[in-house]
């Protein structure tokens, strides 16, 4: 906790801000790039994955709901589970949301530089790529480390330009279909019960992100009565635009023309290759706004480890002059920019779905044990049947849990290696605060 004097946090966020920032902590690049993954799994079938996918985000995003509506600091699923389930287990969690919103972002960074070769092809040669990526996220870092307000208000700036942007592609696309009258273009697909659970989890990949919103509590208004309305608009915004998005992309393109930018696609087919840049416009501000909201978020949670000691506590520094956690900050661009140019975006999505299959069980697990801690403040959303829901939430995610390739299986040992020597060197600094003369 920040001594007599020092700077603190600014709440400056308030309900309809946190609304926006959770769309766009959600709409990122999953609309602009699963869309072909899942019809190629799934054919025509592939709207009901995207309504299945919603169903399965609405039990744990309801668990989510009554469990932040207890706090008002920074810090989320880290902060959560550290108090309902003790230090290790908060620092098992902090990391693999380190994992999972690094590989979210940096996928949504490829996914940039997929849909800017629309514009300028030499922009995935190794050393155009770099600069890109450098100057993209350097231009993000900067602008949240000069403070929440004007992070908050280039987040709130993109969620509009991307809604605008995916609104007037459904609105046009719908006339279209409509006049032309149009039947299915993708083939139905036979699918296994194996290839509905893995474009499930994709696309539990694609409804993600709203976690990231929640690292901001020290900084939103009221965050205990605003959060659980932000979380229900952006599930249904979302699910709106995506399964529409889907049902679109197979009635217009066949399935020999599915390439990795579909709705680009989509609209050339429809109305001329002038409408492909101009969605790829979309999709660039689309994937920047997204970026843009995980700079503005995630940085909390390692401002909150060190807050509660679980990191050395200079990561906890607050700017005397903008008041914003900028050391987080910064380590997170900097994090952001290395797992960009080390991962394509179907590596990246690949491991954020899974990885952040952990915290969405733990979280969800969090909400009967906190109903019964009374040093924990009261829900200001009571989720009905709650602890059922709960369950649920928790086998869902076990569910879609996938098989580990070789290359997963090495990330997460690195991970859970990084978890025991933290949870260890914050037991010891524990240990010495303690026995430390004058500290209690």
């Amino acid at each position: 906790m920040p001594g007599v004097g020092q700077p603190t946090l600014v709440r400056a966020i308030g309900r309809w801000s946190l609304a926006a920032l959770t769309i766009n902590c959600i709409i990122g690049s999953g609309v602009f790039g699963l869309p072909s993954v899942i019809a190629e799994l799934l054919g025509k079938r592939s709207p009901l994955a995207w309504i299945f996918a919603a169903f399965g985000t609405a039990l744990v995003m309801a668990c989510f709901a009554e469990v932040s509506s207890r706090f008002d600091r920074s810090g989320g699923v880290y902060l959560y589970t550290r108090t309902a389930f003790g230090r290790s287990f908060g620092i098992a969690i902090a990391w693999i949301g380190w994992l999972t919103r690094l590989t979210a972002a940096a996928a949504n960074a490829n996914l940039f530089i997929i849909y800017l070769g629309e514009f300028w092809t030499g922009a995935k040669t190794p050393l155009a790529r770099l600069l890109i990526l450098t100057i993209l996220l350097a231009f993000l870092t900067a602008v949240n480390y000069v403070g929440v307000r004007s992070g908050t208000t280039q987040s709130n700036l993109f969620t509009a330009a991307k809604l605008v942007t995916l609104g007037a592609f459904i609105l046009a696309s719908l006339l279209y279909v409509a006049l032309t009258r149009r039947t299915t273009a993708v083939l139905p697909t036979a699918a296994s019960t194996g290839t509905w659970l893995h474009s499930i989890l994709l696309l539990m990949f694609a409804y993600g992100g709203y976690e990231t919103a929640l690292m901001v509590g020290g900084e939103a208004k009221d965050p205990r009565r605003d959060y659980p309305v932000a979380l229900l608009v952006a599930l249904v915004v979302c699910a709106a635009v995506y399964t529409t998005t889907q049902w679109i992309v197979i009635a217009v393109v066949p399935q020999t023309a599915m390439t990795e930018r579909p709705v680009a696609t989509a609209a050339q087919l429809m109305f001329g290759p002038w409408s492909a840049r101009l969605i790829s416009v979309g999709v660039l501000i689309s994937c920047y706004g997204y970026l843009s909201a995980n700079t503005l978020g995630f940085p909390r949670i390692l401002y909150a480890q060190a807050e509660h000691r679980d990191m050395p506590s200079f990561l906890a520094g607050i700017h005397p002059k903008y008041r914003t956690p900028y050391i987080a900050i910064v380590i997170f661009g900097l994090c952001l920019w290395m797992f960009s140019l080390i991962g394509s975006f179907q590596w990246n999505i690949t491991v954020s779905a899974m990885a952040r299959l952990f915290y969405y069980g733990s979280v969800s697990a969090a909400l009967p044990v906190l109903r019964h801690r009374r040093e924990v403040p009261a829900a200001e959303f009571h989720l009905p049947l709650g602890e059922f829901v709960a369950v649920l939430a928790i086998v869902t995610s076990m569910l879609l849990f996938p098989r580990l390739d070789r290359t997963s299986a090495a990330v997460l040992t690195v991970v859970a290696l990084c978890v025991v020597v933290n949870s260890l060197w914050a037991a010891r600094r524990q240990t010495q605060l303690r026995q430390a003369p004058g500290v209690k």
